[in-house]
Order: C-alpha cells, then structure tokens, then sequence
C-alpha cells in the first residue's frame, strides 16, 4: 500500500508562519490522517527523499518527523522496508480521543466557550512542540 507523495497529503503544506515547526506540522498531519481512516495500518510512506522534495523541505526535517512517529510507535522503519504506518497509531489515536473527552467534560462543567476551549488547545499544543 503505497501512499505517493501527491496522494499522501494532496493539497497540504507546513505553514510557514506558524510557530510550530514544519516536523511537527507533518507529524500532526500524519496522524490527522491516521485518525481519518487515510493511512490505515500497514499503509507504506514515501521516502524520506521523496517527501521532502514534494513538500519543499530540509530531507532531515521529514526524518525527524519519521523518528518522531517510529518513537511514538505510530509507524515503523525497517531499512528497504521503508516506513509504515503501525497498529500502535490507533492505539495512540484511542488515547488522544480519551483525553479530548476528558477535557471537554471539564469545558462543558465549566460552561466555556467552544471558541475558548479550542484556543486553550491550541496553544498548549502549540507550546509543547516548542518544548
């Protein structure tokens, strides 16, 4: 199951005025992905290489994000194996939906605003890749 780069994030590029850098940008996508049902569990990435050019970025910037996912056993590396995408990544997807129930019963508790909420969200995230 090859993903080609043009298929694997059609449409998609960092932003280049976010304060979360690119490999963490395409690490989020990834998983987005993932939890979108587009890249199912032994869907194979494109290279490093490969995705890099497509994406106008640094080859070790799409590395990093690749280590960064096979640390966090949404994908794994095996040489000519390439990349691809694990079973943990559900299992990564299951805790985060876990803890977004979590913080919405404190939201709703708490009788915030959505727009609120979602800002707060934003920018621990957007904190935590700074980290």
């Amino acid at each position: 199951m090859m993903a080609a780069p043009h298929v694997l994030l059609a449409g998609w590029r960092p932003n280049p005025a976010s304060s979360v850098p690119p490999y963490e940008q395409l690490r989020v996508r990834i998983l987005d992905l993932a939890a979108a049902g587009k890249l199912p569990a032994g869907t194979k990435f494109p290279s490093v290489r490969a995705l890099a050019a497509h994406l106008s970025l640094a080859t070790n910037t799409v590395a990093r994000t690749y280590r960064e996912l096979e640390q966090a056993g949404a994908v794994s590396t095996g040489g000519r194996a390439g990349t691809v995408m694990t079973a943990t990544g559900d299992q990564l997807l299951a805790e985060t939906a876990t803890a977004a129930a979590e913080y919405a019963a404190v939201v709703r508790r708490n009788g915030m605003e959505m727009a609120t909420a979602l800002d707060l969200v934003r920018a621990a995230v957007e904190r935590s890749a700074g980290s």
